[in-house]
């Protein structure tokens, strides 16, 4: 099942709907699940909530996954740019996204401090790092990634779908030099060929993109450091809600079960 529940969004005294994912039999246990947090959560369950109206199938997804999971959808704000700020974690270069203050931060704190607390203080989680995770694409991706390394403290696996990561490899490798990042955590890093930074062709497997270029300089990096890293190029895989959906067995298999 799926509720909504509305957050303040503390960095702009605004409200901030989460939708969260419950297994169905969560009321007839006393069970405790592990938790996914996900950003972009209007995008995950229905095709009645997504901005474009196809949604990720994820409600669909975990029914019949053989993992139970609680997952935590947050949404951003809707208003103009308000969801480039808010999932910016470092400034960005000229010419992409330099017009928008960095938020990142801010968001990441209010999911530590405000949400966090509440989701294992009102439901049956699993609050221990190594049962909680993120997720998310796009904006969603680079926000994943950065919570994976910044807030490694909180977070033990991330996926990073479709990941924005061009306009700031250079302040994201930075941080992933000097975060304390645990041999223990999981990375997920997926993209597909028809979005892919100048491919040569789409319905092969990329080895030679500026996508695939920043995904394997950011898989090594992890990997020196001991972390598990995952590393998917999704053929004929565009940048939408369609094609993440098929990703999700490989990404949740990774990071739950193997």
């Amino acid at each position: 099942m799926v509720i909504k529940r509305d957050f303040i969004y503390t960095p702009k005294g605004v409200i901030r709907t989460a939708h969260i994912y419950l297994p169905d039999d969560y009321n007839a246990t006393a069970d405790r699940y592990p938790v996914l947090y996900f950003f972009d959560g209007h995008n995950l369950f229905f095709n009645s909530d997504a901005t474009y109206g196809k949604s990720w199938g994820l409600k669909e997804f975990l029914d019949g996954w053989s993992k139970r999971i609680i997952v935590v959808g947050l949404e951003c704000g809707h208003e103009g740019n308000e969801r480039l700020s808010e999932y910016l974690p470092y400034k960005a270069i000229p010419g992409h996204f330099h017009e928008f203050q960095p938020m990142g931060e801010q968001t990441m704190d209010w999911i530590v401090n405000d949400v966090k607390p509440v989701i294992d203080r009102d439901y049956r989680t699993l609050p221990f790092r190594e049962s909680t995770g993120i997720a998310g694409s796009s904006m969603g991706g680079i926000m994943a990634l950065y919570a994976g390394a910044h807030y490694n403290r909180w977070f033990s696996r991330a996926g990073c779908v479709s990941t924005a990561m061009g306009f700031c490899m250079r302040r994201l490798m930075a941080d992933l030099r000097t975060s304390p990042i645990r041999p223990d955590t999981r990375f997920y890093l997926s993209w597909g060929t028809k979005e892919a930074w100048g491919i040569k062709n789409p319905n092969r497997e990329d080895r030679s993109s500026k996508t695939y270029r920043w995904n394997k300089r950011v898989a090594d990096q992890l990997r020196s450091l001991n972390t598990t890293v995952k590393m998917e190029c999704q053929v004929g895989g565009g940048h939408c809600e369609a094609d993440w959906e098929k990703l999700l067995p490989s990404m949740m298999n990774f990071l739950w079960t193997e």
